[in-house]
């Protein structure tokens, strides 16, 4: 067991001192403010103002209130789908930081550099539209159907094709370029931190001449090369595969990989048994794994709120806020089922104590008085439904929302939010949610019964041998 523990150590040290994934984590969390206010947005707007498929078709009087709705619509759309820009600029900020650099210079120019690999005009004939019959058959147009160039026009040849419009694509903006973003953000910078290391390219400026301006005359040539190799970048990928680089990272890379692990539970079930092995030998689990986690599951979820807040089909059955609602609740190995199951079978005072203290904390999904107080840390006995319980409960989640049971999460909720009213949040106000998260609540708590009877014997013999 020792050294088990001592190699997951190692592990887990490496992934906290690694910058890469300490950016992204990084990142993420700092733009989590954000995402949740879009969430709210999305909730006003869905959810409670809404006559037709919020509280406004049960209770007129809320839809006075419409009138407030673009504020909210308009904070989704600058939030949630525009995660890829504000994520680029945090990551592209925190790189930096751990190359030495201060300042927010850096996070526009990650900005910057992922600009110049994102396409910017597109042929006005692809615009599209569509609409489901009374047989609920789709239609799909597009404007180039309905284009016919004719007169002078069509003389000088003026066809279709000419049509075009600039503009930035919510496609690459919101989770469909996170990827790019995160990729751009990583190495970019780290090609502007090798030049500006090299002192032959820094522009010396006379001493009389503001720390400002010389600053600026300073990072000049580094921005200027690092913005030609990123470019040169997505040239070489459009005239090597014809698609642009965030179309080409899409499917080589962010696509295959929700593929493999996004949507596959086999492959979750065996992320949280990871996690959980971290946590078992003193080491926060979920913080060696966002860094993996996030970019892959979090595009997941915005797809969903996308579709969600367009009245579309709702695509995928797992994403960043489900794991949180199934795998998660009560914290890491889901130990508020071993609160629960201590408050009903323990015989013993100091297990009763520590999960009293446990759970109040545990209602907003922290655990480490419950992991470092029965302790759960190389604890043999209690580590085994430590590990079980949230793989269980993620299958069991995954087969009420698959199955229809409950509805397919849409919504970012504060990872604090409690068990239950989280459930119901997350699923756009959805009882069935609350109720789905009642159900794997009982199941933890079945789970930790038995090996808590077990444990509290162990104990019993141990003070007896004393």
């Amino acid at each position: 067991m020792d050294a088990f523990a001592d190699k997951l150590g190692r592990i887990g040290a490496w992934c906290g001192q690694n910058k890469y994934l300490n950016a992204i984590k990084n990142g993420f969390q700092n733009f989590m403010p954000a995402t949740i206010s879009g969430a709210i947005g999305v909730l006003w707007t869905n959810v409670l103002v809404n006559e037709s498929t919020g509280l406004g078709a049960l209770w007129s009087p809320i839809m006075a209130l419409k009138v407030l709705n673009p504020i909210f619509a308009a904070m989704q759309y600058a939030t949630i789908s525009c995660i890829t820009i504000g994520v680029t600029m945090l990551v592209a900020s925190e790189i930096a930081e751990a190359n030495g650099e201060t300042g927010a210079y850096p996070a526009v120019l990650g900005f910057i550099l992922w600009m110049m690999v994102t396409p910017t005009s597109f042929a006005a004939k692809d615009l599209g539209a569509s609409y489901i019959d009374k047989g609920g058959i789709s239609h799909s147009f597009n404007l180039g159907q309905f284009i016919k160039v004719t007169g002078d026009a069509a003389k000088n040849g003026i066809t279709a094709d000419s049509f075009s419009y600039s503009g930035i694509l919510s496609s690459h903006t919101g989770a469909t370029g996170l990827f790019t973003g995160l990729l751009v953000a990583l190495i970019g910078m780290e090609i502007y931190n090798m030049f500006r290391k090299n002192d032959s390219l820094k522009i010396k400026m006379p001493e009389q001449v503001p720390p400002g301006v010389a600053r600026a005359f300073e990072v000049l040539i580094p921005t200027c090369l690092t913005a030609i190799v990123v470019g040169a970048v997505g040239l070489v990928c459009q005239i090597a595969t014809g698609a642009e680089l965030n179309a080409f990272i899409f499917n080589v890379v962010q696509k295959p990989l929700q593929s493999l692990i996004g949507d596959n539970i086999f492959a979750v079930a065996i992320m949280y048994v990871i996690i959980s092995l971290f946590w078992c030998v003193g080491i926060h689990g979920n913080n060696m794994l966002a860094a993996v986690k996030e970019p892959i599951f979090r595009p997941l979820l915005y797809a969903n709120t996308a579709a969600y807040t367009a009245g579309n089909k709702v695509p995928y059955v797992m994403n960043l806020t489900m794991l949180q609602m199934f795998a998660e609740f009560g914290g890491s190995g889901v130990t508020i089922g071993l609160v629960i199951a201590i408050f009903i079978f323990s015989k013993r005072e100091d297990n009763r104590t520590i999960a009293g203290i446990s759970i109040v904390p545990g209602l907003f999904n922290i655990n480490e008085t419950m992991t470092f107080g029965i302790p759960l840390v190389l604890n043999p006995i209690l580590d085994i439904p430590f590990i079980l319980a949230p793989v269980a409960t993620i299958v069991i989640g995954y087969i009420l929302v698959s199955s229809g049971f409950c509805p397919k999460i849409v919504l970012e909720v504060p990872w604090t939010m409690p068990p239950v009213i989280l459930g119901f949040l997350a699923t756009g106000g959805s009882p069935m949610g609350a109720i789905s998260q009642l159900i794997v609540l009982a199941a933890s708590t079945l789970i930790y019964i038995p090996f808590l009877i077990a444990y509290e014997k162990f104990q019993e013999k141990d003070a007896a041998a004393e």
